[in-house]
């Protein structure tokens, strides 16, 4: 079913996002995480890809297992090492197991790489790959959002002017990049409708369950932990300490993002699923099953 379509009938719609594991063992694990995670009903699951486009294969293989197991899955796609051929081949397989959404990002460099080069006839830009699959295919189109800003441009208003050129060439929904102060989101949202965009813009969560890792997402990405939070967080004398205000930081989130209005949750889930499990059941009780 498409992103936009569930998005429209249910009053709050919960994702989770997985990445390609690197062994047997850590798949093995991803799906017994994400069995534990099916009891909430997700609106959609959706896979990354690794650095660099690295897991193109494997992305795909975990995309369409869940699509098998009766999930509805949304399949990244980026323009890493990718010519127009290649995602035309990658679009067509999708679209011929009956994937129906796509999360259509420009992505990271090759590993290695500071600046973002495009493969000849491959694509420089998301934009042009929203343009090019709205196009050729009948997918249903989301991009990504930065609350703070893309970390490659620090002027968050011509940002924005990009993700609307995004939206204005065909993508149907916004997932945004995770952010650990509400207040980012929701001046986000004021500037979005401002500048004239109207798709369901769903908010990123990531749990802060150890402290470092986090804090090298937050680098990677340009997201800020605000000084209160990261205090207090490192306040917490031991890591089973710092899990649990962690989880409790992400679940008042939830909670303040539910209670003004917002209708979606996409949860980094880094593979795991207890800590999600833990908010969403301080949320919104245990699931009928």
């Amino acid at each position: 079913m498409r992103v936009r379509d569930i998005l429209k009938e249910r009053d709050l719609a919960i994702s989770f996002e997985f990445f390609p594991p690197k062994s047997h063992q850590e798949e093995e694990a991803l799906f017994e995480n994400l069995e534990r995670l099916k009891k909430w009903n997700p609106a959609f699951v959706s896979v990354t890809y690794g650095a660099g486009g690295s897991t193109h294969d494997k992305s795909l293989g975990i995309a369409y297992t869940m699509k098998e197991q009766g999930l509805n899955v949304v399949a990244h796609l980026t323009c890493v090492e990718a010519t127009k051929e290649d995602l035309a081949r990658t679009l067509d397989w999708l679209a011929e197991r009956g994937i129906e959404n796509i999360l259509a990002l420009r992505g990271d460099p090759p590993q290695g790489e500071k600046t973002f080069r495009p493969v000849p006839g491959g694509f420089q830009y998301a934009y042009q790959l929203v343009e090019f699959i709205k196009k050729g295919w009948d997918f249903c189109v989301g991009v990504a959002g930065y609350p703070e800003g893309h970390i490659e441009n620090p002027d968050k208003e011509a940002d924005l002017r990009y993700l609307k050129l995004k939206v204005d060439k065909g993508a149907d929904f916004v997932v945004t990049q995770l952010f650990f102060d509400n207040r980012f989101f929701f001046d986000f949202l004021k500037r979005a409708k401002a500048i004239g965009i109207k798709v369901p813009i769903i908010p990123g969560i990531m749990p802060i369950t150890n402290l470092k890792q986090v804090m090298r997402f937050t680098q990677l990405c340009g997201a800020t932990i605000p000084r209160a939070l990261l205090e207090w967080l490192e306040e917490g004398n031991t890591p089973e300490e710092v899990r649990r205000r962690g989880i409790e930081h992400a679940h008042l989130q939830c909670k303040e993002l539910v209670e003004r209005g917002i209708k979606a949750l996409h949860f980094y889930t880094l593979n795991r699923s207890r800590a999600t499990e833990e908010i969403l059941t301080r949320l919104l009780g245990e699931p009928e099953v």
